[in-house]
């Protein structure tokens, strides 16, 4: 699931990077890098909070039989989708005055003193890494390892930063909207994907019904091992062995967020100012 997981990393790397861009900008512009360092330590901590829970949430699964590990991925990666669906519309809602509330939030926390600035920055950043956290869980649980979904958050979290950086610099111009609903689009058929895992897991677990109810089998035309059937896995976690459940969860799911996430909305989503 490399590109799949690229494509999440940038998304959530994306919005990180533009969090942290907006409070450094904003100390900057009013004079006061003296809590610069405060701003990067709240950064640092809410990335080594994420690291760890990932981490927590992998020794549990080793330490599980086989049918409580088919469970707590399966339920894991079900939530792992509400949370990426939450983010999705909450971003397109919000892309517009995230930058003004930022600014409001951090210049209250400088108010309050350092410990509330150290605060408000992982609480900011923490978000967005919880997410990744368990998305990136999820993922690695589909895929079956950890290297390739590893890589792939990776470079999408360097291409991310990168993109900030730029457009930080004033080097490039990013139409957020569109960029947002582009990379949501392609997520909500990722996650698509990872919830129909997460129902095959139940499945697997015996908690859920009709492992060997089939919607289609077409692994003779799409073999697993092979360069097409690898980038459909990769991408959307396409099975050419699909149970009946998984299909009707996968097609229920973009059914109904797909198009609620690309109707007309009044306020259209804007690049926040740094």
């Amino acid at each position: 699931m490399l590109l799949g997981n690229l494509l999440i990393g940038l998304r959530e790397g994306l919005e990180a990077a533009l969090v942290v861009s907006i409070l450094v900008a904003f100390l900057v512009r009013t004079d006061r890098r003296g809590a610069l360092p405060k701003v990067w330590l709240g950064v640092g901590i809410a990335v080594a909070v994420s690291v760890g829970v990932t981490f927590v949430l992998t020794l549990t699964r080793q330490a599980l039989t086989f049918e409580a590990q088919e469970t707590f991925g399966g339920v894991l990666s079900i939530v792992a989708v509400g949370f990426v669906t939450w983010m999705i519309f909450w971003m397109r809602g919000a892309a517009r005055s995230i930058s003004g509330e930022l600014r409001g939030r951090l210049e209250g926390a400088l108010q309050m003193g350092s410990g509330a600035v150290v605060v408000m920055a992982a609480l900011a950043v923490g978000r967005e890494g919880l997410e990744t956290a368990f998305f990136f869980f999820a993922a690695a649980q589909a895929a079956g390892e950890t290297t390739g979904p590893l890589i792939g958050f990776l470079a999408g979290i360097a291409i991310a930063v990168a993109i900030a950086y730029l457009v930080y610099r004033g080097a490039v111009t990013l139409n957020m909207g569109r960029f947002f609903t582009v990379t949501g689009v392609l997520l909500i058929l990722v996650a698509a994907g990872i919830l129909a895992y997460g129902v095959h897991d139940l499945q697997e677990a015996g908690i859920l019904p009709g492992l060997t109810t089939l919607a289609f089998d077409v692994s003779s035309a799409v073999p697993p091992d092979s360069w097409y059937g690898v980038l459909l896995k990769g991408v959307f976690n396409f099975s050419p062995a699909t149970t009946v459940l998984e299909a009707i969860v996968w097609v229920a799911y973009v059914a109904v967020v797909l198009p609620l996430f690309l109707r007309p909305s009044r306020a259209v989503a804007t690049a926040p100012s740094a």
